[in-house]
């Protein structure tokens, strides 16, 4: 299945109510369950990494296929091992060459019954829960993916001498430890950093809590995007859901591109609806540096962007691309280069572009190799292109299910 994106309007403006957050949505989950809550959170994602958690959690069957819903794997490979039964747990072909050794090893320190049913050090696995896990100290690698540490943390209250875990090296997506611990502290649990690298976390049960899940700032910086790549200079986005204040990472995307042209307003209804206004504001960098160590679901919408935009681009930090849905550093390289620009990579962690081109292809189609953000990231190409071909268009519903609708409502793009 392809999309075919053409005439692209120059008016951009309305109003885009955002999905919820898939990773607050997630997270809260797992609490929710291990409290015992038969109540669902509020304004639960529609994502299909949501959707494969809840159905997970509600029936529990003997063999769990999570799809391709990374933070799935990882989050619910932490609670089977605390919880009684027996179970497989498995995925895609992709998610099966994902690695889980990390994880699997420090459950295993924990006291976890788990082992691989193929390839070590991969999925599937077979675990047989426990609730009488011991807990205790644990040192685990902190530049790995944050979801490792984020599972270990959330089943720590649970676990019989809780856990004091150890971060060594570079800590990276801190913001998202932030918002794991910051959501467990919501249900009554005891967590807190006790040094710079070194969480605690005492063995004192989940409460029961009604919580509410804000908006997803992730999805939020597609809609920056189209403000900076629009050619009208009127542009204005309103976003509904999101908070100012906000426990995602990802609300960074508000300041960044700020050095892209888009200002960022709020305003606050009479029903007291969050709304947050994008404008474009006229400034723009002639250079854009920046670290992505604590947002790398932000990068590919700015090196995109920043392409598109002609503007001279060096950014690190991402090393943890290469394990996402797919290699993301090599699938932007290789989507770009149809488009004209020749991307550079260096150490696996580096992307950088210094206005070099290359032959753009005559009929472009993008590929999204199995990932949303590709998918999401290339589509505001269009307001710059006279037309735009994304091949499977379907893969955003990971994380933003009417992402389409949307996007051509605020575009009036048309679409075959």
């Amino acid at each position: 299945m392809s999309h075919f994106l053409t005439y692209p309007c120059k008016q951009i403006k309305g109003r885009i109510v955002l999905p919820a957050s898939k990773s607050i949505s997630n997270r809260a989950l797992l609490i929710n369950a291990l409290a015992g809550n038969k109540e669902l959170p509020q304004n639960l994602s529609d994502s299909d990494d949501t959707c494969v958690m809840l159905r997970a959690l509600q029936d529990m069957p003997e063999t769990i296929d999570i799809g391709a819903a990374g933070t799935a794997m990882r989050f619910m490979t932490a609670y089977l091992s605390v919880t009684p039964g027996e179970h497989i747990i498995t995925g895609t072909e992709r998610m099966r060459h994902r690695p889980i050794a990390i994880l699997v090893d420090a459950l295993h320190q924990l006291g976890a019954s788990i082992t691989y049913e193929g390839e070590e050090g991969f999925p599937p696995l077979r675990i047989i829960g426990s609730d009488k896990l011991e807990g205790g100290e644990l040192t685990v690698p902190g530049d790995v993916s944050s979801q490792y540490i984020s599972a270990l943390l959330m089943i720590a209250p649970t676990l019989r001498k809780g856990l004091r875990l150890r971060l060594t090296g570079n800590i990276a997506s801190k913001p998202y430890l932030e918002m794991t611990l910051s959501m467990m502290r919501e249900f009554g649990a005891k967590a807190d950093w006790s040094s710079e690298n070194t969480i605690e976390v005492q063995p004192s049960p989940y409460q029961q809590h009604n919580y509410h899940i804000e908006s997803d700032w992730s999805a939020a910086s597609y809609w920056y995007e189209i403000v900076a790549l629009s050619a009208d200079e009127d542009s204005q986005i309103d976003l509904v859901g999101l908070h100012k204040e906000s426990i995602q990472g990802d609300s960074k995307v508000k300041q960044l591109f700020n050095e892209l042209g888009v200002e960022t307003q709020y305003y606050i209804e009479a029903d007291g609806t969050e709304i947050t206004r994008l404008r474009k504001c006229g400034n723009t960098t002639n250079h854009f540096s920046y670290n992505f160590t604590h947002q790398p679901d932000l990068a590919q919408t700015f090196v995109v962007t920043c392409a598109m935009l002609k503007i001279p681009f060096r950014f690190t930090g991402l090393h943890s691309l290469k394990i996402k849905e797919t290699d993301r550093i090599t699938a932007l390289r290789t989507e770009l280069r149809k488009l004209g620009y020749d991307i550079q990579e260096q150490d696996n962690s580096i992307l950088f572009w210094d206005g070099e081109r290359c032959q753009a292809e005559e009929k472009t189609a993008i590929d999204t190799y199995q990932d949303h953000r590709m998918a999401m990231a290339f589509a505001p190409c269009i307001l710059r292109q006279n037309s735009l071909c994304i091949n499977n268009p379907e893969v955003v519903s990971k994380s933003y299910p009417h992402f389409w609708e949307d996007f051509s409502n605020i575009c009036s793009i048309s679409s075959l």
